[in-house]
């Protein structure tokens, strides 16, 4: 046990990997960021940070629980796109081995991923990143991880380290905690207080993302389960990260995955997690969810005798690749004379670029999505009216952008008929009020909100939409929950639900 103050080198590539969206390339990182060095650790400090929420209150919490030595050295990250390019990822990996080589006897490596990442040319760079600090920090050191609950766990990447920390919360509000919890188990490691062993299940059980909310449902169950259990032996064990996946990676690590993590005893943990995974195979039927169609969504748009709802352009979500450019809901809505309706965000930086050149109060024929993309990313023209424009940067105010430095790009409102749509500059999706808000827009005046976001909006707009009002609208686009639409070549089969045979047996420990 060390006295001085620990080295900690700190690195990530941050990337949720939709195998079938456009491949990440540098330029998608660099738009939200690529940091080294000195830039880490400022970006951490930051009160409103730009960075994901995790890695800050790592930083922060280690400031506030002793001294340390910071080594920062790559902290990158991207909305959720494609497979990251595999030279790039490269470049990534050398960059991170010739800083940790540098840096000299380290005491700790913090890994900030996200865990669903995939290359062009391979399944596990998540994996890869851990077992290189593994192997430059050396045996004795510590390495701690934290990803996102829809990361896809290889065996390598909980055997090349000390401590992997999920989120638990879907819609995710809980990045400061789990950010303080890997910080305050490092000082216990640090201080010899815990020798963590885990144990990890996964189960063949790939479901889609619209059946892992943690408020209710199976997944849910789950995550609770392993919140009681982890309060009942607090004297054991360390962590229970529960992993839904990311079903549209489509690789060989696919599943959901149980970790437990003991203070000493792998014992404690083989029981756990086998408790855990039992319970989430009993449970696989509940796996499955009934979308609203399409035309019925417009015919309840159209209703005036019924409360406000909020409708999941589901097949579309920035936030799990999606282009944020499909037209097929936003057409509907406007083809069927819907009055009092907002949409956000339609990702077309020339069309929010025209509204900016043009001015407010400006009428024009808008053209969607005229520069070239997918298959899905259908044209779509109407006349309309410049009626806001804003930089696009704000701070979040609810739900899962709370408190962070939002950058959108330029931006725009523009009313077609009884519609007002947001158009974004920056691939995103919409998950905080504060997306209508800064053009004025007033969320509680709205008779029909519809968002391309899968889930993360519910915590946003909470407020004004409870569950029983929140539609998830059955659209096309690279994130259709529809998943025998879609054609997986890679994750392990059987699987359930893609196929109901799938079969577990538990581990004999």
């Amino acid at each position: 046990m060390s006295t001085s103050a620990p080295r900690v080198a700190i690195i990530g590539v941050w990337l949720e990997s939709n195998r079938f969206a456009p491949v990440a390339k540098e330029a998608d990182f660099k738009s939200f960021y690529q940091l080294a060095g000195q830039q880490i650790i400022d970006a951490a400090r930051d009160p409103h940070p730009y960075i994901l929420g995790e890695a800050s209150a790592f930083v922060k919490t280690m400031d506030a629980t002793g001294a340390w030595e910071p080594i920062p050295i790559l902290l990158a990250a991207c909305h959720p796109a494609g497979c990251i390019d595999g030279r790039l990822m490269d470049e990534y990996l050398a960059t991170m081995r010739a800083g940790l080589e540098a840096a000299g006897p380290l005491d700790a490596v913090y890994v900030a991923n996200h865990g669903a990442m995939i290359a062009t040319d391979r399944d596990d760079p998540d994996g890869e990143m851990i077992a290189l600090a593994r192997e430059i920090a050396g045996p004795k050191a510590r390495v701690v991880v934290t990803l996102d609950l829809h990361g896809n766990i290889s065996e390598r990447m909980v055997e090349q380290s000390d401590l992997i920390v999920g989120y638990r919360t879907n819609p995710h509000v809980d990045y400061i905690e789990r950010g303080e919890e890997a910080a305050l188990a490092l000082r216990l490691m640090l201080a010899g207080l815990a020798d963590p062993k885990a144990a990890m299940i996964r189960l063949p059980l790939t479901p889609a993302s619209v059946n892992l909310l943690t408020a209710s449902g199976p997944y849910g169950a789950m995550i609770d389960l392993g919140n009681r259990r982890r309060a009942e032996l607090a004297g054991d064990i360390l962590n229970v990260s529960i992993f839904g996946g990311f079903v549209f990676s489509d690789s060989t690590k696919n599943g959901v995955a149980v970790i437990v993590t003991a203070r000493h005893d792998l014992s404690r943990a083989k029981m756990l997690a086998k408790e855990l995974a039992e319970s989430g195979w009993a449970s696989r039927a509940q796996f499955r969810k009934k979308l609203t169609p399409l035309s019925e969504a417009v015919a309840l748009a159209r209703n005036p005798d019924r409360k406000p709802v909020i409708f999941s352009d589901s097949g579309d979500n920035p936030g799990g690749g999606g282009t944020g450019r499909t037209t097929e809901l936003l057409s509907a809505l406007v083809w069927s004379g819907a009055e009092d309706v907002l949409i956000g965000s339609f990702y077309d930086p020339p069309l929010a670029d025209e509204a900016h050149k043009l001015g407010v109060g400006a009428r024009f024929k808008a053209q969607f999505n005229r520069h070239a993309g997918l298959p899905c990313d259908a044209p779509f023209e109407a006349d309309a009216e410049v009626v806001g424009l804003h930089h696009g940067t704000f701070i979040g105010r609810l739900g899962s952008a709370q408190g962070r430095t939002v950058r959108l790009g330029p931006s725009a409102a523009l009313k077609i008929g009884g519609i007002t749509v947001v158009i974004i500059s920056d691939r995103t999706q919409t998950l905080d009020p504060m997306f209508f808000e800064i053009f004025g827009l007033d969320i509680g005046k709205a008779h029909t909100v519809a968002v391309k976001s899968r889930g993360h909006f519910r915590s946003g707009f909470l407020p004004w939409f409870p569950p029983e009002r929140v539609y998830e609208v059955d659209t096309e686009g690279l994130t259709s929950p529809v998943l025998e639409r879609i054609q997986f070549n890679r994750i392990p089969r059987p699987s359930y639900p893609l196929d109901e045979s799938a079969e577990w047996t538990p581990p004999a420990w």
